[in-house]
């Protein structure tokens, strides 16, 4: 791991974080997340898009090219998911050295219901190419990263466009897509990192071999150094978040509560696999206990709320939950460092002080 040079967050990462934002933690209450408060991550500019002269071009290794208004995919049989959503970064500004970036603590996630049309029935109707390898979603929104001039784009290989059970979302938790979100069109991926849920996406391109763009084979990528391959930031890896019990301290949020029992809630998920266990530690993770699952949603993706009866007594406290899911992956106490900052699913611990 290189030698920490962290020069403290920079204007660079402020401007970011003045337009990016995670969800205030005691909304982990809601199963659905209000749009407001779910998690905002913009690459780029927000376009301006007319709703009316919209098109969506399914185009390249197909039979029968596309070209679909909004109307005509709000006219096909929708579909709706409850999924929930993960920055592949968050977690990374608690990373040693920091990875300069977004600095997300551990907020960059929320869980919506999506309204759209199914991708696969889609493609299906375009007719894949008996050699299509990749399909390829493109959003409107434009810039420049890694020193390349690009529209954001990410791939999905063919057989996982075809069983993820992808949407495409004209509507979040019963209205149309605010412009925030993707509006008029997105991408939704259940159990991926947050990234490849395209938005504002207007081009799919299927390709007969391997997508070399930016956002697949530059960015996001799990490596120790530039000069590796590494490997793409797929599936979200376990995780488990507790809503902050008591009242927070204002400059450290740290928090403050009355001695006697509080229930502590939270909620867990994993794209990999079901959740079938959250395990609740407070004392700083040297024992643990099982915390009760709530299942909200039928949904493999969305997340599962979870609860722990605590016998709050005086003193100063670390409070900790971790989740496991039904493949046998289990949250690190401790951070697995990586050159962009990604998959950080390490416990979340919280301080409290019990007056």
């Amino acid at each position: 791991m290189p030698v920490s040079t962290d020069p403290g967050i920079t204007q660079d990462e402020l401007r970011l974080a003045a337009r990016n934002h995670g969800m205030p933690l005691e909304a982990l209450r809601w199963p659905i997340t209000p749009v407001g408060l779910h998690y905002l991550l913009i690459h780029y500019d927000v376009p301006l898009v007319d709703p009316a002269a919209f098109r969506l071009e399914v185009v390249g290794a197909v039979g029968q090219p596309l070209v679909l208004t909004l109307d005509d995919l709000k006219a096909r049989p929708a579909v709706e998911i409850v999924s929930t959503f993960e920055c592949a970064g968050n977690g990374r500004a608690l990373l040693e050295p920091r990875p300069v970036s977004q600095p997300w603590l551990n907020e960059a996630v929320g869980t919506a219901r999506w309204r759209g049309a199914g991708l696969a029935a889609l493609l299906e109707e375009a007719g894949l190419a008996s050699d299509a390898a990749d399909v390829v979603f493109c959003g409107l929104d434009r810039g420049v990263e890694g020193e390349v001039e690009q529209r954001y784009e990410r791939s999905l290989p063919v057989a996982e466009a075809l069983r993820a059970g992808c949407v495409l979302a004209y509507e979040m938790n019963g209205g149309a897509l605010p412009p925030q979100h993707g509006h008029p069109l997105r991408l939704v991926v259940p159990g991926w990192y947050g990234m490849t849920n395209v938005k504002w996406l207007s081009e799919i391109r299927v390709v007969t071999e391997p997508f070399a763009g930016y956002q697949v084979a530059s960015g996001y990528r799990v490596r120790q150094t530039e000069d590796e391959e590494g490997r793409p930031v797929t599936r979200m890896r376990p995780r488990s978040l507790m809503a902050p019990p008591g009242i927070p301290q204002f400059e450290t949020r740290d928090r403050i509560a009355e001695r006697g029992t509080h229930l502590l809630e939270g909620r867990a998920w994993s794209g990999r696999a079901p959740i079938a266990r959250v395990e609740v530690s407070v004392d700083d993770a040297r024992t643990w206990a099982d915390a009760v699952l709530l299942r909200d949603f039928d949904d493999a993706h969305a997340w599962c709320g979870w609860s722990f009866a605590w016998e709050a007594t005086p003193g100063d406290h670390v409070l900790c939950s971790r989740a496991t899911d039904e493949s046998g992956d289990v949250q690190p106490l401790e951070p697995e460092w990586n050159l962009g900052g990604y998959e950080n699913n390490a416990v979340q611990r919280i301080r409290v002080h019990v007056d």
